[in-house]
């Protein structure tokens, strides 16, 4: 399998296309990239193939990765004829993509690639194949797991929730640090502090997070020093907080496919 990646320098591009490379899914002769600012020496410590334009690029891969800001979609012009067209793309639906006249597949990673911690949801359009879905779970593994869903709507809410990666734990990692250093806390030991609450209290849901509401209600009936600080969350309106910044973020992902080209 030939992968061709389309900003293949970019955040998620370029987690991508270490990760093919490091876990041996291609081979440095197999992955060929492209970027708008050229080649560079190696890629990842690899040679691999630069093509200098995307129809190069098309004509030497089997799946062509599109993984660019929306607003650089229509300078592509990408003419991807039967070749199966992964877009990492948010809001660009496939009505646009499909003008590429490739088989396409949408796809929503998020910054956790970086470290093969991405859960990608994504959805196929009807003329993906069998061959075609296997392909793109083979190359969706180099970064984490993935899960296809059967609604393309419902991808604007993937982009909104899993697609913000470590935001809004790294917002509320903030939040507490402040909090800390404004009562006098040394800042090194503020950020200690803020990573046992978030990334190690995290890591209690990992596997299971559909027992959250069971593990907040022990909390809460336990009524000690938590329970209290969880009431003075939700009395500040927390949850409603979370709700409105993803429902902000779905509806600019919704903006951005009503964008004319």
């Amino acid at each position: 399998m030939r992968i061709g990646i389309i900003g293949a320098t970019g955040w998620l591009g370029s987690a991508l296309g270490g990760r093919l490379l490091a876990q041996g899914i291609v081979r440095p002769d197999q992955l060929v990239v492209a970027n708008r600012s050229g080649a560079r020496a190696t890629y990842h410590g690899h040679s691999v193939r630069w093509a200098q334009d995307c129809a190069e690029l098309v004509g030497l891969s089997d799946v062509v990765v599109v993984s660019v800001r929306p607003d650089d979609w229509p300078a592509l012009q990408l003419h991807a004829t039967d070749k199966l067209v992964l877009s990492f793309m948010a809001g660009v639906g496939a009505d646009r993509l499909a003008a590429c006249g490739g088989r396409i597949v949408r796809a929503m990673p998020n910054a956790a690639a970086e470290i093969g911690g991405s859960w990608t949801p994504w959805w196929a359009d009807d003329g993906v194949t069998a061959e075609d879905r296997q392909a793109v779970t083979t190359i969706l593994s180099a970064i984490g797991t993935s899960d296809e869903i059967g609604d393309e709507a419902q991808m604007d809410l993937m982009t909104a929730l899993p697609g913000s990666g470590a935001a809004y734990p790294a917002l509320m990692a903030m939040a507490m640090a402040e909090f800390m250093t404004g009562q006098g806390v040394p800042e090194r030991i503020a950020w200690r502090a803020t990573e046992a609450a978030v990334c190690g209290g995290a890591a209690m849901l990992a596997g299971r997070i559909a027992d959250a509401p069971a593990l907040v209600a022990a909390y809460r009936d336990y009524r000690g020093t938590t329970a209290a600080g969880i009431e003075a969350a939700e009395a500040a309106g927390f949850s409603k907080a979370i709700k409105d910044a993803l429902l902000a973020a779905t509806e600019k992902a919704r903006a951005l496919a009503v964008r004319p080209e």
